[in-house]
């Protein structure tokens, strides 16, 4: 608990003292855990929640009433690293790698149940594939992807992607959940993503963790080419180049960016939030 003279002074920054603690949780937090943790009054926490929710910065989960990450405040995380003054330093390390391996990478974010490329730099070979900054696409058959899966709890991951059968792509895409399991434990255990045309036909992608000081994955860095220029062997190939860009990005994630990289936790899935419709 905080001691009280070190409580914010003002409603405003009492109300964000609050968010944080819920942008920070691996887990949805009960009304009781935020009162603990903030060190404020039970009822001002209430009220503070109370508003939050209706102004969707944060969601409450209908069953367990516990308080996650809003679709508001995941918003505004994302649009602070599309604006982020460490935009250009990333993109140069992105513009690096590409020049030293000759093939598309991109820096990608979890933001709700969707991988999103927060930057890209296109490969200057003729046949490439051409995805758009901001583009999404889906967890479980992505290579950027399974690196955020990898790190969740198998109940975290239900709650994620739903019991299943996945959404089939490809005929390469993982439908099953166990299946989809077995093959994250690799993917731990290797701390590398891979997607050999799971998501998109023809496409060869890896990618490595960057990390933020505590060791959790904040964001990816991934490369992807098509086939056959592209292989897995020539991908693993690659991983040296692609670990030391990871280095390098952890590197522009300062206090407050890390913040705001990690604030992008996937929403609870099965369980609808006050609000939503069933």
């Amino acid at each position: 608990m905080q001691d009280s003279a070190t409580l914010p002074p003002s409603s405003t920054l009492r109300a964000f003292s609050v968010v944080e603690l819920i942008a920070k949780a691996e887990e949805p937090m009960s009304l009781d855990e935020l009162t603990e943790l903030s060190g404020l009054p039970k009822p001002t926490v209430f009220r503070i929640l109370a508003l939050l929710v209706r102004g969707g910065v944060v969601a409450r989960e209908s069953i367990e009433k516990r308080y996650f990450v809003g679709p508001r405040l995941s918003t505004l995380a994302l649009k602070v690293q599309m604006h982020s003054p460490a935009r250009a330093w990333r993109h140069s390390i992105l513009v690096r790698l590409v020049e030293e391996i000759g093939e598309t990478c991109n820096f990608t974010i979890l933001d709700g149940n969707d991988v999103v490329y927060l930057d890209r730099v296109e490969t200057s070979s003729a046949v490439r594939l051409h995805m758009d900054k901001g583009s999404r696409v889906p967890l479980h058959c992505t290579a950027s992807g399974k690196l955020f899966l990898s790190q969740m709890t198998p109940v975290q991951l239900r709650r994620v992607l739903g019991t299943g059968p996945l959404k089939r792509y490809t005929e390469r895409t993982i439908t099953s959940i166990d299946a989809l399991e077995k093959a994250l434990k690799k993917v731990r255990a290797d701390r590398v993503g891979t997607d050999i045309g799971e998501y998109l036909e023809g496409s060869v992608c890896l990618a490595v963790p960057v990390t933020d000081r505590d060791g959790r994955i904040c964001a990816v860095v991934a490369l992807h080419g098509p086939a056959p220029r592209m292989t897995l062997r020539k991908g693993i190939e690659y991983l040296p180049a692609l670990r030391r860009a990871a280095k390098a990005l952890a590197g522009t994630l300062g206090q407050d960016d890390e913040h705001a990289s990690c604030v992008h936790k996937a929403a609870p899935v099965g369980r609808l939030s006050e609000g939503q419709n069933g």
